[in-house]
């Protein structure tokens, strides 16, 4: 039995993907970071996880391709069960809009219901909300010529709105809302032709009370991002493709992390070879170049406003000294500065380096879990995604970041497989969902 495992493609990527994590390590040591020998741990378990990832994966890959893309019959569901989650997701943002304008009241930090709309202003929904007002600037405060590294889908939105309804962050919410609720039938769709109904509606629930949820309420791009990535595998899945990827496209014009939704469409495209003509496969390659074009669009706008389409990679690096990283190093110097800010700046510690760690680490830990029996194109584009969002240097967005991908919150669901663990991990998800939306409240440096 060894011997014959020793000879199948399982057998050799699982090989291959360990013996490259494993260099990866060793030229980042061989490097000398600077951080501590507890970074360096949180480094070498960072990249243990992720590589139990990879090899759970990687049966459940080749089965995939081996097998096609047929799914199983599901059991039949409740009346108007999308609709339902349209609104179950339109009422959870509606109530963190109030939470948090209750927690502003009480605490004496707002007293009018402009202050309150203020509020939403801060961190990066400043940028968006800029943006839409007055697009991407050429000349002037380096303040405001940075902002060309936010992409224009979420504020071109947001500036239709405004245009009807005269106050810039009332837009900025309204269309993080309807965003959200729609995103919310759309994954309920694309979670039905692989689950039952309870699961479906398991993996909804996690959506929302994950810790970092409220940011699909506020004026930024998650929540967008989120029903654009889902309405691309939804559709490419239901045989609609060039739909699928004009939805990956208009992610890509959001968010840059979008393209790796070419992933998922790539284990799709190859699962599904046997069942469609020559014609169709190359006809599904061809329009997965909508995604690209999206992103293209996005640097065509650099190019008019800056003269350079690669402007915002210059922007990135000189002002939030963000560059391409190994994943691993990140909670490595994430620890080393949770330490340092305890000693004077405790909410930093609590606010910022905190959640960043528990979802660097979560993340990887629920995926590992889910991996053997997740649907292979969805851990593939998991861990496209973690390796180049997580491994952004000087990463403050962590959870954000990735409570914004599908993949996450369906392996939490997937873990709170009974009664009795989906209670636990809702009881604890709520509580540090709780704690975190405080944090954000009280500007503890939640990006």
């Amino acid at each position: 039995m060894k011997v014959r495992f020793c000879r199948t493609p399982e057998f050799w990527l699982s090989a291959a993907g360990t013996a490259g994590l494993a260099v990866l390590f060793a030229l980042w040591l061989a490097s000398g970071p600077d951080v501590s020998p507890a970074g360096m741990a949180a480094a070498a378990l960072s990249a243990v996880l992720a590589g139990a990832v990879f090899i759970r994966f990687v049966p459940a890959w080749m089965g995939f391709w081996r097998g096609g893309s047929d799914t199983a019959v599901i059991d039949g569901e409740p009346a108007n069960a999308a609709a339902g989650a349209f609104v179950m997701f339109l009422a959870f943002d509606v109530l963190v809009l109030m939470l948090v304008a209750l927690l502003r009241l009480a605490l004496g930090l707002d007293h009018t219901f402009a202050e309150l709309l203020e509020f939403w202003r801060g961190t990066d929904s400043r940028h968006y909300l800029d943006i839409a007002r007055e697009w991407y600037l050429s000349s002037g405060n380096i303040d405001r010529l940075v902002q060309l590294v936010f992409l224009p889908g979420y504020p071109l939105l947001v500036r239709a709105v405004w245009l009807i309804v005269g106050n810039d962050i009332a837009a900025g919410l309204i269309v993080s809302a309807l965003c959200f609720a729609a995103s919310g039938s759309v994954i309920y769709r694309l979670l039905r032709l692989d689950m039952p109904h309870g699961e479906a509606m398991r993996t909804l629930k996690y959506i929302c009370i994950l810790p970092g949820s409220f940011f699909f309420a506020a004026p930024m791009s998650e929540s967008l991002f989120l029903l654009l990535c889902s309405a691309c595998i939804y559709l490419a899945r239901t045989r609609r493709w060039v739909l699928g990827c004009l939805c990956g496209g208009a992610a890509a014009f959001t968010r840059s992390t979008a393209l790796a939704l070419l992933v998922p469409l790539v284990f799709e495209l190859v699962a599904a070879r046997r069942s469609v003509t020559g014609r169709q496969f190359a006809c599904r390659c061809a329009s997965m170049a909508l995604v690209l074009a999206g992103f293209g669009a996005y640097m065509a706008v650099n190019w008019a406003v800056s003269g350079d389409p690669l402007k915002f990679m210059e922007y990135q690096h000189e002002h939030w000294s963000q560059n391409f990283g190994l994943f691993f190093n990140t909670p490595a110097y994430q620890l080393d500065q949770a330490a340092a800010s305890w000693k004077g700046i405790p909410q930093n510690t609590l606010g910022l380096w905190i959640p960043n760690l528990i979802y660097c680490f979560a993340a990887l830990i629920f995926m590992a879990l889910a991996a053997k029996n997740m649907r292979a194109s969805y851990t593939a584009w998991f861990i496209a995604y973690y390796f180049v969002a997580i491994g952004a240097t000087w990463l403050l967005s962590a959870p954000r970041y990735l409570i914004a991908l599908l993949p996450v919150p369906l392996s939490v669901s997937m873990a709170a497989g009974t009664t009795a663990r989906d209670g636990a991990i809702t009881a604890v998800s709520a509580l540090l969902a709780i704690l975190y939306l405080y944090a954000f409240v009280m500007r503890w440096q939640v990006w």
